[in-house]
């Protein structure tokens, strides 16, 4: 099914019902999957969006599945709109291996825990959050099929015309890319002590249009900054798709463990990104470097060949993008600091 969007995006109440509709594939796939499903980490920027598209398809399968949702919930508000959408909460600090093995066994669970920015300085925590938590997780659900989001920085920097696909060796640069790198090893070597199916979930750059790739390039516009070209090239996925390929990678989990890229299909050019969302913001674009050559990219075509091509187009996503920043959308303030190359976060 195609899913019929608007020309413009006008407020959250319309963004969070976007984002929690399921499409056709979605709903045939639910149909087929046995059991609950548990969402690790769910309070983040898109696990709220991903717990409510869960229940979404579920209810309009007509299935009776509970879908659980874990995390330390110190955003009480994030805690309230999952129980409001039927998302049942559990509140738990997964670096505490005794509380993580108190969780209720689940067959499906989608982990979403990690720490990326503020990793500088406290590196430490970094590496705890992103691989004592998947090691802590990976034992107790050892059972259950577990798609692990990731990130496109376990890869090297690439040219434009060679984007990583899963079959290229990881090279991350930084500790936050090196524990992610760690975060995956763990769930790899869970995969292949206890033959847990396992899905590693690849994710660049994900775009709700209250934070992204695409926001941060607009809102520098409108406010008359220069945008940082320093990175010459990324990918993006509206988050919509991102979340709805997130639970149909449950369908592809395997031992040893799956690589998914999950991305869009398109090669966006910082520049030409910048110039077309000045023309529709109306505002000047500046510069504030001469771009690089590499840059983080993914190949996302065995996602394409396995979960369907995304809904929504990078222009479309633009579109969107620049319309919402222009009528005073809201920014949750969290820059993805895409531009960033020496892994510094």
């Amino acid at each position: 099914m195609t899913i019929d969007f608007p020309e413009w995006i006008e407020s959250e109440t319309q963004l969070d019902a976007l984002l929690a509709r399921p499409s056709d594939a979605l709903v045939e796939f639910m149909r087929q999957l046995d059991g609950d499903l548990i969402i690790l980490g769910i309070a983040g920027k898109m696990g709220v969006s991903l717990g409510q598209l869960a229940v979404a398809a579920i209810e309009k399968a007509g299935l009776r599945k509970n879908v659980l949702g874990v995390a330390r919930f110190s955003d009480a508000d994030a805690r309230a709109r999952l129980e409001s959408a039927g998302v049942k909460t559990i509140q738990c600090d997964l670096l505490d291996r005794d509380a993580v093995a108190n969780l209720p066994s689940v067959p499906n669970v989608l982990f979403m825990a990690g720490r990326k920015f503020g990793t500088g300085g406290e590196e430490p925590l970094t590496w705890a959050m992103n691989t004592i938590v998947p090691a802590n997780v990976a034992h107790h659900f050892r059972d259950s099929k577990i798609v692990a989001f990731s990130t496109g920085c376990v890869y090297p920097l690439a040219s434009v015309d060679q984007p990583p696909t899963e079959d290229t060796p990881p090279g991350p640069i930084g500790e936050y890319a090196q524990s992610c790198l760690g975060r995956e090893r763990m769930f790899e070597y869970g995969s292949l002590e206890w033959g847990t199916p396992v899905c590693l979930y690849r994710l660049n750059y994900s775009i709700d249009l209250r934070y992204g790739v695409l926001h941060d390039i607009a809102t520098k516009i409108w406010n008359g900054d220069p945008v940082d070209n320093s990175a010459q090239a990324f990918n993006v996925i509206w988050q919509g798709d991102a979340n709805q390929q997130a639970l149909m990678c449950l369908g592809h989990c395997t031992s040893p463990a799956n690589i998914l890229n999950v991305t869009g299909p398109e090669t966006l050019f910082t520049e030409d990104v910048a110039r077309q969302l000045g023309e529709l913001l109306n505002k000047p674009v500046r510069f504030t470097t001469t771009p690089g050559d590499a840059s983080y990219l993914s190949n996302n075509s065995q996602a394409t060949k396995l979960l369907g091509p995304p809904s929504v187009s990078a222009e479309q996503l633009m579109r969107w993008q620049a319309h919402w920043v222009k009528t005073g959308g809201r920014s949750l303030n969290k820059p993805t600091h895409f531009e960033v190359s020496d892994g510094a976060y």
